[in-house]
């Protein structure tokens, strides 16, 4: 898809399957750190899933500090309290137990401390100057992969603009991916993840980065989510199943992070600021808009796309068998599909379209698009 001839390929170490979580004393020792800061959200807590990692962490002898003042779509102050935190407790190593959330808020916790800046300083490519400490993530959910990728979303509290870190410095250390921990996801979040997943696999193959090297990886994830997400919202205990989206969560993640995505993120990351809507019912509901506005840019690889959604080889009419897959599967999912069932008004539409034009996802769209485009796509999905 893209212009350039030249790829890099950025991953942390992977650890994958059931009990993986249990060696995060081992692995935080290894990396050096002997006071580690773990960020965590209260439903892990009660679910415990902190526990199974505080145990890791005492049989290696290590302190810890535990930061749960994290809520869905991470802020500045969050990030600044949880930096002053680590500061004060004199941590040198973050280790982040959650979803997108609590990893994207950890990793730039990190950035903050290492570089002495407000987190926002670091907003766009590849703008934070010096490393940061060792990051380990133990992802909760099926969906975000912000423990494998160059991404960290961070909200504005004061214009509830969300922004994108994009940096080699948010690539985790190590990533510590264990099914088991899914399993206490309700039906909605199982369903709003698994469909961020696919949303992530399908913006990163038709992205103007895309490679031999991402598209390996996208490909694998949408067919894996095609197989196991609608099985899993009927058996949400379908260990088999979980481990699959898991897995779809993963390649999808290693996807995007390498190839970028493209207007259902920038859009989903100015709706989701504005609403405070959970990330991955607004790429959801927006995918398709999406996939029709680019659809003629990219229609091979699109077709590409039905086919490992389980299409036919030779459909007749390949965008509309496309997109009524894509409904199906978010319809099955609960996730409206209309803005207007979201809370959103009319008179909005500008500010998110301004808001999204801006966005840095939009520099691997497979095609570019003004304002007026995606005011029009907005429009659309309204």
């Amino acid at each position: 898809m893209s212009d350039f001839s030249l790829r890099k390929f950025v991953a942390p170490e992977i650890l994958f399957g059931e009990g993986s979580m249990e060696y995060a004393g081992q692995y935080a020792r290894n990396l050096g750190g002997t006071r580690i800061f773990v960020a965590t959200d209260p439903g892990l807590i009660e679910a415990g899933w902190l526990d199974h990692v505080v145990d890791s962490l005492r049989r290696e002898e290590l302190d810890f500090v535990v930061f749960s003042d994290i809520r869905p779509n991470p802020t500045v102050s969050m990030v600044t309290s949880g930096a002053k935190v680590y500061a004060e407790k004199g941590c040198d190593l973050v280790l982040a137990l959650g979803g997108g959330s609590t990893m994207d808020c950890a990793k730039a916790i990190g950035a903050v401390h290492a570089n002495g800046r407000h987190v926002l300083e670091f907003v766009g490519i590849d703008r934070i100057p010096s490393p940061c400490p060792p990051v380990i993530c133990i992802p909760s959910t099926s969906g975000s992969a912000a423990d494998v990728s160059q991404f960290s979303i961070i909200k504005d509290d004061e214009t509830k603009v969300k922004y994108a870190i994009i940096s080699k410095s948010m690539v985790p250390d190590l990533s510590l991916v264990d099914p088991r921990v899914t399993v206490t996801m309700d039906r909605g979040l199982t369903a709003a993840t698994g469909l961020d997943a696919l949303t992530h696999a399908v913006e990163a193959y038709v992205s103007r980065a895309s490679s031999d090297l991402t598209d390996l990886h996208a490909l694998h994830a949408i067919r894996l989510v095609a197989e196991n997400l609608p099985a899993v919202l009927e058996d949400p205990s379908d260990m088999t199943r979980r481990t699959g989206m898991t897995l779809a969560s993963m390649h999808a993640g290693l996807a995007f992070s390498n190839a970028g995505l493209g207007v259902v993120h920038a859009i989903s990351h100015s709706l989701g600021g504005l609403l405070d809507l959970p990330h991955g019912e607004c790429n959801s509901l927006l995918l398709r808009y999406g996939v029709e506005r680019n659809y003629p840019a990219a229609s091979g690889r699109f077709v590409e796309i039905l086919k490992a959604l389980g299409g036919r080889d030779a459909s007749q009419d390949p965008l509309n068998e496309l997109l009524k897959r894509l409904d199906d599967l978010r319809s099955n999912a609960g996730v409206p599909g209309r803005l207007r069932e979201l809370g959103l008004s009319p008179e909005q539409l500008p500010l998110l379209a301004k808001s999204a034009a801006e966005d840095p996802c939009m520099v691997t769209n497979p095609v570019p698009l003004a304002k007026s485009d995606l005011e029009a796509i907005l429009r659309d999905a309204f």
